[in-house]
């Protein structure tokens, strides 16, 4: 997508990552002149993608981004365009609260980092930008695409996720929302999930630094009884979920280190994608959003 001004002036980076400040680079942080043209570009991908998608309204727009704690990650080709470079699309994601089923049906409150929008100009489709894209926000984000939740997915997203990630059995939900079988993996029984260290992206969002409500507990994790115990100190927790599979009991149990327990992606496993994926039918179709890739 090309602009009436030089897009490598307002963006000093391939991937520029955009949040409420709207600063694509130093320099435009002095500038009011490059803001408003990073607005201009925000919007203009915003209305692209609604059109793509067939939507009434753009869900993505620099005055929604600067009034939500959402993330927009956005690719240029610097040197198209006669040196002044062209946008090739963005991705937004951003933590929402959830309520969510298992395979078992039961019921979990979750803040999962989602995809809310996707689009790559159609012009450079089928180039690899979108994966690269993707794969951009999961190594910012130390994450793997299955502890994610996708908004509205269409059949070329799921697709997308099943031939790059073997992101293929997706688990109903009541929502328009959409999360895979690892996404529950790391609760079995009753055990809720355990916080992380102070200052540092839990496994659902982020964790208020400076509580030692918080930091006393991370260590630890609280078994209940088919019900989310507030009192007991499970509201330090990004997810609260219990079974009612055990006997009324309580007790506290201790948390092997991440990596043994298979919790958290251990570094840079989310840059090794595996090579074939199983042979699976192709994903149903969803009603929704379309989200446009290579």
């Amino acid at each position: 997508m090309e602009f009436p001004f030089d897009i490598n002036q307002l963006f000093s980076e391939r991937v520029s990552i955009l949040d409420q400040s709207l600063l694509g680079s130093r320099k435009s942080a002095s500038r009011p002149d490059l803001q408003a043209h990073i607005a201009t570009v925000i919007d203009e991908l915003g209305r692209a993608s609604a059109k793509a998608q067939q939507l009434t309204a753009p869900i993505t727009s620099a005055s929604k981004l600067q009034t939500q704690r959402h993330q927009l990650y956005l690719l240029k080709d610097g040197e198209s365009n006669g040196g002044r470079g062209v946008v090739v699309g963005f991705l937004k994601v951003g933590y929402k609260k959830l309520f969510l089923l298992d395979r078992q049906g039961a019921h979990i409150e979750a803040e999962p980092l989602c995809v809310l929008d996707f689009y790559i100009s159609e012009n450079v489709q089928r180039h690899g930008y979108g994966l690269e894209l993707f794969d951009f926000m999961l190594q910012h984000k130390s994450l793997e695409p299955t502890l994610m939740a996708y908004d509205r997915p269409s059949p070329k997203l799921l697709s997308f996720l099943a031939k790059h990630h073997c992101l293929t059995q997706s688990v109903p939900q009541v929502n328009n929302f959409v999360v895979f079988e690892g996404f529950f993996q790391n609760r079995s029984g009753s055990v809720c999930a355990p916080l992380t260290d102070q200052g540092m992206y839990g496994y659902f969002g982020p964790v208020e630094k400076g509580s030692p409500q918080k930091a006393g507990r991370r260590h630890q994790t609280l078994l209940c009884d088919g019900e989310r115990s507030g009192a007991s100190g499970a509201e330090g927790s990004s997810v609260a979920v219990c079974s009612a599979s055990l006997p009324p009991a309580i007790g506290i149990l201790p948390v092997l280190p991440f990596p043994e327990r298979g919790i958290f992606p251990q570094q840079g496993l989310h840059s090794s994608r595996p090579a074939v994926c199983p042979s699976v039918p192709p994903p149903r179709a969803l009603q929704g959003k379309t989200h446009q890739f290579p």
